[in-house]
């Protein structure tokens, strides 16, 4: 364990409402928060709850929110003791890392090392395997003609991945083989784009599965999990709805999925907040390991309603070299939660971007109802950053009493002035299918061939 160094100014290499809900974690633990901003988002609200701002270039990412150079120049220049990079952008950049500890600066996040054996999708399978944990047949290929032949190894349908990061980038789903070498010519480019690497690998295609995953934390030597997610409800491989813990699932295929996540994250000798993200094989009862994100998620605001722990807080205290400080045994679970994604895209356009400005915004209130949001009337939505403009969570005793208030708490939510997507997650919590339990990666688009979505706004 390192010597503990206390964190008295935190620079926040991120937007939105990760970068306020982080800020809200700063201000609760008396650490003073800098926010590193695009010229796009110095009007935000959380450029105005930072207790200072500091601009890092123009609005596009690749000239702000990922310039590894303007995000440590900035920290240097502010005096930073540590940069929290959210999630997304540069939150699993081993660059970053490096250039961190160089400036002396405190990356709140694993180790370099860490970075690099998860962040390399074909690494962390290595690593999974050495760890016993089961996964999905494939394996890199790097032309269609080693495609061919292992997709006719392990079977079609395959799905194409890109190695060098997630969020659906790079992704081609392949029914046979007569579209497989096109199918790779595009997943390339994109991979390429997206994360500067072209590198493909093969995995067998489950189409009837869900997305389950477990949220863990370690000091590098306790490794603890938080228990299960489900976020199996998604649109082109980006999460919609999440759930904490994931419903329906055989008790001793929980605890099997919880405990090979630790050891997982104890073969890695796991610093920081991580998830385990599995594929559950809902027809043979089965799971396998799919990748690891060694940041913070977008829905981590389901496991701390069930656990009551603040994760970000967990990061810091994590990142200043303190122990954990609770064994799994101190773990608390109670209720149950669940999260909408709420996001500027068009329902009726084919769900397009809407950048904006928020001609009104109104969101629910009460118990068990908690909004993560950075939007407020009269916010300008960019149209250079990803569409999320926050979450709706809510807790109950158990899931029919979460349902029921999150269907209430949604009646009640609005934005006007740009085209959202209230009324799709509407319709997702109107749906018997979803009321009965646990749905698989196919019920969102069974649903959207069954439901109107009209008009979401006035504006």
């Amino acid at each position: 364990m390192n010597p503990v160094k206390n964190i008295n100014r935190l620079l926040i290499a991120n937007r939105g409402e990760i970068a306020a809900r982080i800020i809200r974690t700063c201000q609760k633990l008396g650490i003073e928060s800098v926010l590193a901003s695009s010229q796009a988002d110095l009007d935000s609200l959380p450029a105005r709850l930072a207790d200072q701002v500091i601009n890092i270039g123009p609005p596009p990412s690749l000239q702000s929110y990922l310039n590894v150079e303007a995000v440590i120049k900035a920290a240097v220049q502010v005096k930073a003791d540590a940069i929290h990079p959210g999630y997304g952008f540069l939150s699993e950049n081993a660059a970053l890392a490096k250039a961190s500890e160089k400036a002396g600066i405190i990356f709140i996040g694993p180790t370099i090392e860490q970075l690099d054996a998860i962040g390399d999708k074909l690494k962390a399978r290595e690593n999974a395997l050495a760890a016993a944990l089961p996964l999905v047949p494939g394996g890199a290929v790097a032309d269609a003609g080693e495609a061919e032949k292992l997709a006719a190894e392990i079977g079609y349908p395959v799905l194409i991945k890109a190695v060098g990061g997630g969020g659906g980038r790079g992704m081609q789903v392949v029914h046979d083989e007569s579209t497989l070498a096109a199918s790779m010519t595009l997943a390339r480019a994109e991979a390429e784009n997206a994360f500067n690497d072209e590198r493909l690998y093969l995995e067998c295609f489950v189409e009837r599965g869900r997305h389950v995953e477990v949220q863990v934390l370690g000091d590098g030597d306790n490794i603890i999990h938080l228990g299960t997610r489900d976020c199996s409800i998604q649109r082109r491989y980006q999460k919609l709805v999440e759930e904490a813990p994931a419903p329906d699932l055989d008790p001793a295929l929980r605890e099997h999925m919880e405990n090979a996540a630790v050891a997982f994250a104890k073969h890695l000798r796991y610093r920081g907040a991580g998830t385990v993200e599995f594929l559950v094989d809902t027809q043979r009862a089965s799971f396998y390991f799919l990748e690891m994100n060694a940041r913070i998620q977008v829905e981590h605001p389901v496991t701390e309603e069930i656990t009551g722990l603040d994760l970000i807080a967990q990061q810091i205290r994590i990142a200043e070299g303190r122990p954990l400080g609770m064994s799994q045994e101190e773990v608390c679970f109670n209720g149950h939660a669940i999260e909408c994604r709420l996001n500027a895209e068009d329902c009726m356009n084919n769900f397009q971007p809407s950048p904006g400005t928020v001609s009104a915004a109104q969101f629910p209130a009460g118990p068990g109802i908690r909004i993560d949001s950075h939007i407020e009337t009269g916010s300008v939505v960019p149209p250079y950053y990803d569409s999320l403009l926050g979450k709706l969570i809510v807790w109950g005793e158990d899931r029919a009493t979460a349902m029921s208030l999150l269907k209430k708490a949604l009646e009640h939510c609005q934005i006007d002035g740009i085209e959202n997507n209230i009324i799709l997650h509407r319709a997702i919590m109107a749906s018997e299918e979803f009321t009965q339990g646990a749905v698989d990666s196919l019920f969102l688009n069974k649903l959207l061939e069954t439901v109107s979505l009209e008009k979401t706004t006035n504006g």
